[in-house]
């Protein structure tokens, strides 16, 4: 690992030659890629630079331990001790920098949340999913979106299908894919029993028209009347869009807005989203288990998480991680859990990068 962290050290020298070069600056294309190198290379030189002071300062506390003063040599084993746990913290984080990135983290997200189990109140679950994802959007200063949406007739929504602009929205949000399960007394129960419903969350990283190709010639548009809750049509208009993709069978529909081409514009996005998360899967077939990235993680039929309204608990199971504040997290206080969550993935990742080495 030092090895591979002094040749980055040099390759990060060269850069910096590089970019002050006159023959760089007048280059603005060959300036940006370096430059963009030099972005990604430099908080790992600088965590490698403090971790080559630190170890100096810990040679030259060994040093004192052969002083004929007994205080000078208590010092020096209290330094020792300390410099010796600050360098294996950074020993891990310099790891942790060395692992490959996931080329999604930056990418806008497509998010997906249908009711499972449960009828009306799974589809009431999927709002509060919806809003705590939204509450969770403005908090990072994120664009919220809303691409496709089909109400339930209590207020929740049989499926709700967003857009979320923001810088690494991807890389906080990936974890969120899976089954999510609610335990509380429903609005519509008298006895008050409490039930248990799901609802499922998909997170797909934002597909670029360059990401996926799509041929006209394979795609079946069709065009319909918008319905409501309940199936009522709302619009006799032939405003809303199904696109089907005939080599793969995925069908994406369009209500939400008034205009056919808006539809038709939403619809493509979630369907590049869907066919790129499809790419993605067939291409990580191929790639060894001890190299899959987290990209697209969570099972469907895997429950990841619990919300237990009376004991005001909510519950991650990957993580054994349990939090008696569920509001907290339903108003969009999700930090603690996704950062838990990132940890716990990457030191995974470590786990399996550096069985390979």
């Amino acid at each position: 690992m030092f090895q591979h962290l002094k040749n980055l050290e040099e390759r990060f020298e060269e850069l910096e030659r590089q970019l002050s070069s006159p023959e760089i600056l007048q280059n603005p294309r060959k300036f940006k890629e370096l430059a963009k190198e030099h972005a990604e290379l430099e908080p790992i030189i600088k965590k490698f630079r403090e971790y080559k002071k630190l170890e100096n300062e810990f040679t030259e506390a060994k040093s004192l331990l052969g002083e004929s003063d007994k205080e000078l040599r208590e010092l020096a084993e209290e330094e020792i001790k300390t410099l010796s746990a600050k360098l294996e913290q950074l020993r891990q984080e310099l790891k942790r920098l060395l692992l490959p990135k996931d080329p999604n983290d930056q990418r806008n997200v497509i998010l997906e949340i249908r009711a499972g189990a449960g009828g009306d109140e799974a589809a009431l679950f999927v709002a509060d999913l919806f809003r705590m994802y939204t509450r969770y959007a403005e908090k990072k200063g994120w664009k919220m979106e809303v691409l496709d949406s089909h109400p339930s007739n209590l207020g929740g929504f049989k499926e709700i299908i967003a857009l979320i602009k923001g810088k690494g929205a991807f890389s906080r949000m990936k974890y969120e894919s899976g089954v999510h399960r609610v335990q509380r007394i429903p609005v519509t129960e008298t006895g008050g029993r409490i039930h248990t419903s799901t609802a499922t969350v998909a997170v797909l990283p934002e597909a670029e028209e360059i990401d996926v190709k799509i041929e006209p010639k394979e795609l079946k548009i069709e065009a319909f009347g918008a319905s409501g809750p309940g199936g009522q049509n709302v619009n006799r208009n032939y405003t809303a869009i199904r696109i089907t993709h005939l080599p793969t069978g995925i069908v994406v529909s369009c209500q939400d807005e008034k205009s056919q081409h808006r539809n038709k514009e939403k619809a493509m996005k979630i369907l590049r989203a869907r066919l790129y998360e499809k790419a993605l899967k067939e291409q990580q077939k191929d790639i060894s288990e001890a190299r899959r990235s987290q990209v697209g993680t969570g099972e469907r039929s895997e429950k990841i998480r619990t919300y237990n309204f009376p004991q005001n608990r909510i519950s991650d199971h990957r993580i054994n991680f349990t939090l008696y504040d569920l509001q907290k997290v339903l108003d969009g206080e999700l930090d603690e859990i996704i950062d838990r969550l990132i940890a716990f993935y990457e030191a995974k990742r470590l786990e399996k990068e550096l069985s390979l080495n």
